[in-house]
């Protein structure tokens, strides 16, 4: 049996996260939607059906979500016995077992998780070289948030290849946020002409004009009279500049390539968006991160401009009704047009993101929330460092906090105004109080990712070129999958296992408050039948990676797939009732475990009940101040579908 007596995580291998990512995504896509998989005596069993590959691996903590922490080597079934499987071997029995169930072959499938790996070991490498982050309370504001957007050293646990990214590893070394990276831009000086820009309001260009002042400063001369500087990221102007209709407009004198200069600018968690403590410029970077080349398309960037005209009063509305949400704006963009070379315009478009000091409340400091819920200690703001030595009840108070900032106001865009907010991990900003880590302040950013319903926006849409709006926009119902998917599968899982993994006996009291909060905001939007149904439990969108990757479709043309709420009250009054009898015994029986996780599957859509008569929604039980203080709690159940049992004498 694998050990299970301390569910925080020490910091994994390249090897054993490479194998645990492909794990989950199996998990979730693959064999748990097929009833091959089970959580039982430490383990989970998962079987491959087409290929007769039989596999476990050891759990830290098992999940009422079914996002379990797991440990160890994967080991797969031979002649009785269990033998180990390296990350490769593991991969090339995932590619094969796709082929046969979609019918389809990808050649590339293997490199890419390669790639990943490879990213990985190289993220380890660079952080094994500097010294160990230092927890957020004890470092300046800025440091503290750029060491939260550079810790992600593994990336997103559901997806096959998290780490994946063309290009040289010299160049990784060079640009990536994992290695620390810090660099000027690169800067060309365009003939007015030949530029092409858009803002939302005066000077919101002034973040771009400004580097060239700070080149003048360094005295390598201003931009001159009749041109405008345009900043570049200095890893695609390696890849364009021999561009031939570029080397033409050199050559001519239309374009001026003045070279890197100005302030540093470190690069965020998305790698293409940089940073100088001013402003956020990002960039195109025609680079394949995980699914999809990172560009500014042209019709993304006249988007983000009229997006921030179109979300003043929305995001003015939010403010006032919920203090301490707030929308970073992307107001500006600029690009070089020659002749409409679409390559030039996509690849040199560079658009504004509002700064921190924008709208970020003074004495703050913001912190990255993937950083906050990484499985793994890769920086000051991660729970861990950032609550150390807090019990039970600290925790929930500062998950109640943190749920009455995020939930509220993602809800009531959509609701209210028809607008499909992104709040993935990546896409929120916390505002911590430094004294004690409480949760004051969300900032949402990335407005690629925000989207309108239409017919709450006819009439702008309307206005805009058609081949500007269409990109927009959500229909209703694949605009709720992405909001569900983003907040509670996406963000509020990731959060609710990184507080877990503190205090195991938590979980369901962190899933009832949870529960809470969607049952107070349907009441207030009148009990919207999407949100009465998310309430009651009906299974939950999760985006499949892994599948999506296999059939290399873009990553907006990414499926769902459906897994088991954890919220039904039905299933948190069980859970609540096994961690309290984990509590009398030290331990969770396998048989409590599978029999929560057949509740969730069987009444799923069970019906709505007040929030105040959710076992553990008001307070955290005796028994969970008592798990947390032992350091172990209960082997949660495995509920992204019932439990499957594999056939006797294939499983132990």
């Amino acid at each position: 049996m694998p050990m299970t007596s301390s569910p925080a995580a020490t910091m994994a291998s390249a090897d054993h996260a490479t194998a645990h990512t492909l794990l989950n995504c199996l998990l979730r896509e693959v064999s748990g939607p097929e009833r091959q998989s089970v959580v039982a005596d430490g383990w989970l069993r998962l079987r491959l059906p087409r290929c007769g590959v039989l596999l476990r691996v050891g759990l830290r903590r098992a999940s009422l979500i079914g996002a379990h922490r797991f440990t160890g080597p994967v080991s797969e079934q031979r002649d009785g016995a269990w033998a180990e499987v390296s990350w490769r071997e593991l991969a090339e029995r995932v590619q094969r077992e796709l082929q046969l169930r979609t019918g389809v072959r990808n050649d590339e499938f293997l490199d890419q998780v390669a790639s990943s790996h490879a990213g990985m070991t190289a993220a380890l490498e660079a952080r094994g070289e500097r010294s160990a982050p230092p927890a957020a309370a004890d470092t300046t504001a800025h440091d503290a948030y750029l060491a939260s957007e550079q810790s992600l050293l593994f990336g997103h646990r559901f997806h096959p290849t998290p780490k994946a990214r063309t290009g040289s590893a010299d160049s990784w070394a060079r640009f990536a946020p994992e290695a620390g990276a810090r660099f000027p831009l690169h800067h060309l000086a365009v003939r007015q002409e030949y530029v092409r820009e858009e803002s939302a309001r005066p000077g919101a260009l002034a973040a771009l004009d400004r580097q060239g002042g700070q080149r003048g400063q360094d005295g390598q001369g201003a931009v001159p009279e009749g041109f405008r500087l345009l900043p570049a990221h200095p890893w695609q102007y390696a890849m364009l500049r021999e561009h031939r209709v570029l080397r033409a407009a050199l050559a001519r004198g239309e374009v001026l390539d003045l070279g890197p200069g100005g302030a540093e600018f470190a690069p965020t968690a998305s790698v293409r968006t940089l940073y100088d403590g001013r402003d956020f410029l990002k960039f195109s970077l025609n680079v394949r991160i995980t699914n999809c080349l990172r560009k500014n398309a042209d019709y993304e960037l006249s988007g983000a401009v009229a997006l921030t005209r179109l979300l003043e009063p929305v995001a003015a509305d939010l403010a006032a009704r919920f203090p301490g949400c707030e929308l970073l704006r992307e107001p500006a963009y600029r690009t070089l047009d020659l002749g409409g070379e679409r390559q030039l315009i996509e690849g040199f478009g560079v658009i504004v993101r509002e700064g921190l000091a924008a709208r970020l409340r003074p004495g703050l400091t913001a912190l990255l929330a993937a950083a906050v819920a990484d499985e793994y200690p890769t920086s000051g703001a991660q729970i861990s460092r950032l609550l150390p030595d807090v019990g039970p009840d600290r925790l929930s108070t500062w998950w109640r906090a943190y749920l009455d900032l995020l939930v509220p106001p993602v809800l009531a865009a959509y609701f209210d105004h028809g607008v499909v907010l992104e709040p993935h991990l990546q896409n929120v900003v916390i505002g911590v109080d430094p004294a004690d880590g409480t949760p004051r302040q969300v900032l949402f950013r990335d407005l690629e990712g925000t989207k309108l319903v239409p017919e709450h926006h006819a009439a702008a849409l309307a206005a805009l070129p058609e081949a500007v709006a269409r990109p927009l926009t959500y229909e209703r119902e694949r605009g709720w999958d992405r909001v569900v998917y983003c907040l509670l599968v996406n963000h509020v899982a990731e959060m609710v296992a990184a507080l877990a993994d503190r205090c195991p006996g938590l979980e369901p009291a962190l899933w009832s408050a949870v529960r809470r909060v969607l049952c107070e905001r349907s009441a207030a939007h009148d009990h919207p039948p999407a949100l009465r149904a998310l309430v009651a439990g009906v299974p939950l969108p999760a985006k499949a990676n892994l599948l999506t990757r296999w059939a290399r479709r873009a990553d907006r043309h990414a499926g769902y797939v459906r897994i088991a709420s954890p919220l039904a009250s039905e299933l948190l009054s069980e859970a609540a009732h096994v961690s309290e009898a984990a509590h009398v015994s030290g331990a969770a029986h396998v048989s409590d475990t599978a029999r929560v996780s057949e509740t969730a599957h069987v009444s799923g859509a069970g019906r709505v009940s007040e929030a105040g008569r959710v076992s553990g929604a008001g307070h955290v039980s005796e028994a969970a101040v008592h798990a947390c203080e032992a350091g172990h709690g209960p082997e949660g159940p495995h509920v992204t579908e019932s439990a499957h049992v594999i056939h006797p004498g294939s499983s132990r």
